[in-house]
């Protein structure tokens, strides 16, 4: 009898034990999970409203004409080196801007040297593009021919392109956006912006 109370306050001192163990082990599985199951936020951004599409044209005493939108307007450049038809597009809401540059052509190397100026200021933003691409524009019944360059990433520039007849006209433009470039938040305004662009280049006429 006395053997069986001995063994008996022994296993109830083990299960105390090993519950006790039990507990602790699900104390620290509790404590490590908790931290497994943080995740940080997504970056949250500012609501952009974007206004309507509407468009006029512009056609004043430059060798041409196209068509840009009403939420922006239209300054002659006024940096130091600007010359004749040099224009800005402003996208004053979105802190934007259309750099437009026109250069008559005098001859094939004015031609020739326009068209790699271009390339090079568009490829100057290596560093930082994850991607360049591209693509020629080609509008033969109004004697609209181009490039279209697309850069890809956390750019300086998003889009630069260039319009010219191959004789006489050659116009560059670069879009900007006076904002740290950060193509997550500035995506939806880029999108807007290109389409206005898109609208442009197919109302493109020279004079």
């Amino acid at each position: 009898m006395p053997r069986r109370i001995i063994a008996t306050k022994e296993r109830f001192t083990l299960m105390k034990k090993t519950a006790l163990g039990i507990v602790i082990c699900f104390f620290i599985l509790g404590l490590c999970s908790c931290g497994n199951d943080y995740s940080p936020k997504p970056r949250g951004y500012f609501r952009i409203d974007l206004p309507q599409k509407a468009y006029i044209k512009y056609n004043s005493g430059c060798p041409y004409t196209f068509d840009y939108p009403v939420y922006s307007s239209i300054e002659q450049d006024s940096s130091r080196d600007a010359k004749p038809c040099w224009l800005n597009i402003n996208f004053a809401g979105f802190n934007g801007k259309i750099h437009l540059s026109y250069q008559p052509v005098t001859s094939k190397k004015v031609f020739d040297e326009l068209v790699e100026d271009a390339r090079t200021f568009a490829f100057k933003h290596t560093v930082k593009a994850t991607a360049i691409d591209e693509a020629r524009i080609s509008f033969p019944e109004k004697k609209v021919y181009g490039i279209y360059y697309t850069i890809e990433g956390n750019t300086a520039s998003s889009v630069q392109f260039f319009l010219t007849d191959s004789s006489r006209n050659y116009l560059r433009a670069a879009l900007y956006f006076d904002e740290t470039p950060r193509i997550d938040s500035l995506k939806p305004v880029l999108d807007f912006v290109k389409k206005d662009i898109d609208v442009m280049i197919k109302s493109f006429r020279w004079k």
